[in-house]
């Protein structure tokens, strides 16, 4: 009896000594926490136009949270978390969408897995982005959970705010439905080419040089067009060189006509020179017929 009662007091001493040493755990552990209240919540859409759709959200002594989508042939998104003090190493935060206190009993989940790197702001593709938008659109907040890089016993939670963020979704929904359905390298670089013996271009390259017309008159910053115009050599080669000229001027005034400044475009007409198909069939000519015109940005 005496030895069931010793052990028993034992067993009871070492309980107690775990308890305790778990409730020290406990104290000394901590997570810092970094979200906006219902005061300080504010989403707004930083960019909208038709080449960039930004929704923001500012995160109280943390940084700030941006969704956005680019004008492109597909849809797309990113998300970006913009910290104020990046990690001091690589390290993975963990992705959740927490339901707000209002919402008791509601259980949360895993989104996915960001990456912290040393060097740049932490992002998340467009799948994980469009699930953060619409977990916030039912009011779930995704929350970023990592261990603190300056104090490995505390963790780290950044949440993003349900508060404002309805009105701000809608607008950013109806400007990335108004984006170009193609983007700046689409039509960097664009051939355009000419019907015979004339100054009118075919049907596709009329379609494409309004493209080219449009973003131009979008982005701001586009420093310089070049327009660099070639005949073939049907017919006499100053008179070709000519056309050339007429090719390159008559599109500068184009373009200028629709609101570039004329200081940002180099036209030039070339003739003969630089052929790159046989002259000896209908078809090398028409490849020959052509303007070559290239966008540079800042």
């Amino acid at each position: 009896m005496k030895k069931i009662v010793a052990l028993m007091s034992t067993y009871f001493l070492i309980l107690t000594s775990l308890t305790a040493s778990l409730f020290a755990s406990d104290v000394k552990a901590g997570i810092r926490q970094y979200s906006a209240d219902i005061h300080t919540s504010n989403w707004q859409l930083s960019d909208d136009s038709r080449l960039q759709c930004t929704l923001s959200h500012q995160i109280p002594r943390y940084g700030e949270a941006r969704f956005s989508a680019k004008a492109s042939r597909k849809l797309n998104m990113e998300f970006e978390l913009d910290m104020m003090l990046l990690p001091d190493n690589y390290s993975l935060a963990e992705v959740r969408s927490v339901a707000p206190k209002w919402q008791p009993g509601v259980g949360s989940r895993t989104l996915a897995n960001m990456k912290l790197h040393k060097q740049f702001n932490p992002s998340l593709p467009k799948k994980v982005a469009w699930t953060m938008l619409s977990e916030l659109e039912q009011g779930m907040s995704p929350t970023f959970y990592y261990n603190d890089w300056y104090s490995e016993q505390d963790k780290i939670s950044v949440g993003l705010s349900t508060a404002r963020f309805k009105k701000a979704y809608r607008d950013f929904v109806g400007c990335v439905g108004n984006l170009l359905n193609y983007s700046f390298d689409d039509i960097a670089y664009t051939v355009l080419n000419y019907q015979s013996s004339s100054d009118k271009f075919t049907k596709a390259s009329q379609r494409r040089i309004e493209m080219i017309r449009q973003y131009l008159s979008l982005d701001p910053e586009l420093e310089l067009v070049l327009i660099d115009a070639y005949s073939d050599s049907y017919g006499g080669r100053w008179s070709n060189l000519k056309l050339s000229e007429r090719r390159a001027a008559k599109i500068r005034d184009y373009f200028v006509q629709n609101g570039i400044e004329v200081s940002r475009i180099e036209a030039k007409g070339y003739g003969e020179k630089r052929h790159i198909a046989s002259n000896d069939t209908t078809l090398g000519r028409g490849k020959n017929r052509r303007v070559v015109i290239q966008m540079q940005k800042q």
